[in-house]
């Protein structure tokens, strides 16, 4: 009775969805919107799912894949970020999304007809009262790879029909050539925030691209460099000096970052970071953002240096030049290899100002108009030469306790 019951349901189609897909869908640059609005259209024509979600596989350092998932319940597309380790814990193994990327084979599990030993994938969903599950990998390029899953839940007695699978199946060949724009716009934006920071990819992104497009900036400005790199370089193995500069790089972007700093470049064992001023944030906010920031990486070394004496390494040691001021930040280069950069006056007196911190024994130095906007004490150590400056520049440091 209740099979006949199914049969003589009405049939959607996944006709106006398609062409929903290829008019106002199209258009919609947010994935998680994106999501959002497809979970709207399937059930606007009757799909009756409760449940969808579309992973799509990344480039990043950190992540292997990113998800958006809509449910019907809170009517809420939640993102979710999964690092590269996933892969290796007992969640992913097994899982129904293990097998789309692994196998590019359609997964369908009726929730309400489980085994004993099911995945928890599917036991959760089961205790939340869904009734099928169904997941179709989505193919991108000539190599026909797996660069997206879609995974469709339901909550309807008796699950899902064929006509219901048959449609999403549609639905999902349409819905490929979407999501891979979608999975390149993710990778583009990942890349550059990894390769040339947040700030900067939002420049190039929005088309500042020519050489000599720049904008005047105004910052606090932090250069750091290590000590005794030169002699490290040629003493350690160099598997032994890439751990050391990543070790250093992460410390020190730890506390600049979460300060509201950004690293604009890496120059070599030195650190370019600027901490911005704009309408939201004042000069006296971000020189005291770079000033705390420079301490607790100081800070931190004593704990890290530590271990690695332990390990028979050698300390990591650096200064930090602090200023505050205007610059240009724009494109500077050849005409077909680029660098985003800042430049000017003050970034040259930030350099200066580090390259001083080793004779005069101090990890930290900064300018007199970067001590006049900050709140810790601070004391005069005279008029310094600077090279490549004419004139003897006022150098500052933090009182000593």
């Amino acid at each position: 009775m209740k099979a006949q019951q199914l049969q003589d349901q009405p049939k959607w189609s996944p006709q106006a969805v398609i062409d929903w897909l290829f008019t106002d869908g199209r258009r919609i640059e947010s994935t998680n919107q994106f999501v959002h609005q497809l979970a709207q259209q399937l059930n606007k024509n009757d799909a009756s799912i409760d449940r969808l979600m579309v992973s799509l596989l990344t480039l990043n350092p950190q992540l292997v894949g990113t998800s958006e998932t809509w449910l019907k319940s809170t009517n809420i597309t939640t993102p979710l970020h999964a690092s590269h380790g996933v892969r290796e814990t007992e969640r992913y193994i097994g899982s129904p999304l293990a097998a789309i990327y692994e196998t590019h084979k359609r997964v369908r599990q009726r929730l309400d007809q489980l085994s004993e030993n099911a995945h928890r994938a599917y036991t959760e969903l089961a205790e939340d009262g869904f009734t099928d599950y169904v997941a179709l990998p989505v193919l991108f390029g000539e190599t026909a790879q797996p660069g997206a899953a879609i995974i469709i839940n339901t909550k309807k007695i008796g699950g899902f029909s064929e006509h219901d699978i048959e449609s999403f199946r549609r639905i999902r060949d349409y819905l490929a050539s979407i999501l891979e724009v979608h999975s390149l716009r993710h990778i583009a934006r990942s890349l550059m925030n990894t390769y040339v920071g947040k700030r900067t990819s939002e420049k190039v992104l929005a088309g500042m691209i020519k050489r000599g497009d720049a904008d005047v900036i105004n910052a606090a400005l932090w250069f750091s460099d290590l000590r005794n790199f030169t002699q490290i370089t040629e003493t350690l193995p160099s598997q032994q000096v890439l751990e050391m500069l990543n070790e250093y790089f992460e410390f020190v972007s730890a506390a600049a970052t979460a300060r509201g700093g950004e690293i604009l470049r890496f120059i070599g064992d030195a650190m370019l970071i600027v901490f911005p001023i704009n309408d939201n944030i004042c000069k006296q906010t971000a020189c005291n953002a770079a000033i705390d920031a420079a301490i607790d990486a100081q800070n931190t070394l004593a704990s890290l240096n530590h271990r690695r004496r332990r390990h028979g390494l050698p300390p990591i040691e650096f200064g930090v030049g602090l200023n505050v001021g205007e610059v240009i930040y724009g494109n500077v280069g050849a005409p077909d290899r680029l660098d985003f950069t800042v430049m000017g006056p003050a970034v040259n007196r930030t350099a200066r100002l580090e390259s001083l911190t080793k004779e005069l024994g101090c990890n930290i130095l900064f300018s007199q108009k970067f001590s006049e906007l900050i709140e810790i004490p601070s004391e005069f150590l005279g008029q310094q030469q600077m090279k490549g400056i004419a004139e003897p520049q006022a150098v500052y440091a933090l009182c000593k306790v």
